[in-house]
């Protein structure tokens, strides 16, 4: 699904990334942890193709396939989604009308016919059913006056309308309470599936309790510098990081 090689770049002239190799295959559930500054955000910024960061070397495959050189809407449409730590408020534009424009700008990209009118209706009723969510709030605009936990289960709605293969949820548990994260995290549960994969940046542990990494890996000083299971995720939070970075400078 995404293989990424020896991966380096910077921002304004200062290194982030310092040679990351990840592969994450269809069917799996990647976590990426550690401490403020290691390069978590940079990292899924970079997958996605947000252009303030440049890569100097290295290399990052979806599918086989070279997606360095694609824009990020290029990449969107390729199938990665990525759930933003902040997400943005877009007033005037209800959250119905924006899923249907990405829906079909998507398809267009792919040279589809727009998605009839009474399919989009149908896929959003399965899924804001599936995701709990109330049909008043596809009515509101964009974001606008959510709460946090309301716009992160946007998000995981965006996520299940476009049906991405690779979804990358970048702190997608700051700021939620627990009923909030319990239901983002029953969405995505129910949108795993064989056939996509899921990448989870988090500093805690607590999100992992909802949604269950096969991997965990930690990042410090802009390199994953140890892989583990679940488990690894519950030292983290019984230990905290210095001990990774004790272990690196040994």
């Amino acid at each position: 699904m995404l293989k990424i090689e020896n991966l380096h770049a910077e921002v304004e002239g200062k290194a982030i990334l310092k040679g990351i190799n990840l592969e994450v295959k269809a069917g799996e559930v990647h976590a990426i942890m550690g401490p403020n500054g290691a390069g978590k955000s940079t990292l899924s910024s970079i997958i996605a193709g947000k252009e303030e960061y440049e890569v100097t070397s290295g290399s990052i495959e979806l599918e086989g396939e070279d997606i360095d050189e694609l824009a990020p809407e290029e990449r969107a449409h390729a199938g990665v989604f990525l759930s933003f730590q902040y997400p943005v408020e877009i007033p005037g534009v209800t959250v119905t009308n924006f899923i249907k424009t990405a829906i079909n700008e998507s398809r267009k990209a792919k040279g589809l016919e727009e998605m009839p009118a009474k399919d989009m209706l149908k896929k959003i009723r399965e899924k804001s059913e599936l995701l709990e969510i109330d049909r008043k709030f596809l009515s509101r605009s964009l974001n606008e006056g959510f709460s946090g936990g309301e716009k992160k289960r946007n998000e995981i709605f965006q996520m299940a309308m476009l049906e991405p293969k690779l979804a990358i949820l970048d702190e997608t548990d700051s700021g939620l309470d627990i009923d909030a994260l319990r239901i983002v995290s029953n969405g995505v549960n129910k949108l795993k599936s064989k056939d996509n994969a899921v990448i989870v940046i988090t500093h805690y542990q607590r999100l992992l309790d909802y949604i269950v990494p096969d991997y965990v890996h930690v990042l410090h000083d802009g390199k994953i510098v140890k892989t583990g299971d679940a488990s690894l995720a519950l030292k983290l939070e019984e230990k905290g990081y210095d001990w990774i970075k004790e272990e690196v400078n040994s």
